[in-house]
């Protein structure tokens, strides 16, 4: 199976790993008690299909510009 990489996604899958919220979200949805959000095929964490942008200044800095 192909995966297309965007760099920048690459750059919040990441950053997903160091946000706590984030992380006991994930636990949630392997647990299968979390249905709004889910882990893509690229291993991002994905809220209603919109990216789950962790709590990094840098990398909102980013998205904002």
């Amino acid at each position: 199976m192909l995966k297309l990489t965007n760099p920048f996604l690459e750059e919040v899958k990441e950053c997903q790993k160091r946000d706590q919220k984030l992380m006991e979200k994930l636990v949630l949805i392997r647990e299968g008690k979390e249905t709004d959000f889910r882990v893509d095929e690229n291993g991002v964490i994905r809220y209603r299909e919109r990216v789950c942008v962790p709590d990094v200044p840098e990398l909102k800095k980013m998205i904002l510009e």
